[in-house]
């Protein structure tokens, strides 16, 4: 049951969302990096970023694209898997092997990536809520 004046979202099928990171993928691949990737604004919108693991199983290197935000010179994003219940696996190759590249519309870094804790995951989770 919805209140009078309250709207709920609703999330696109799975499949949809899904092929959305796959167009994305390509035209990042397909366009050397000149479409896909955009740096934040102002509190405003996300930038997305191309953030390459390695599988904690595997060792092989795996990427993904996903939002972030600048807080100082650190990157910070949310573990986040299209919206489904599982962690995504970029966060559990991430929390395996923590030295990572990121790859920005500014360029590719190497960065050691951590899980924000205590003050600092509050401090972090209200600008984002």
């Amino acid at each position: 049951m919805t209140a009078v004046g309250k709207r709920t979202a609703t999330l696109p099928p799975r499949w949809v969302i899904r092929s959305a990171w796959v167009l994305h993928r390509a035209l990042l691949r397909f366009s050397g990096g000149r479409i896909g990737l955009r740096r934040p604004k102002d509190g405003k919108s996300f930038g997305m970023m191309r953030l390459t693991t390695l599988g904690r199983r595997s060792g092989q290197s795996r990427a993904a694209i996903g939002g972030y935000d600048e807080d100082g010179p650190n990157l910070v994003t949310l573990a986040m898997n299209g919206w489904a219940e599982a962690e995504p696996a970029w966060w559990l190759n991430l929390q395996a092997h923590p030295d990572v590249t990121v790859r920005t519309r500014d360029g590719a870094q190497q960065v050691r990536a951590h899980r924000a804790q205590g003050a600092e995951r509050e401090r972090l989770w209200a600008r984002w809520a």
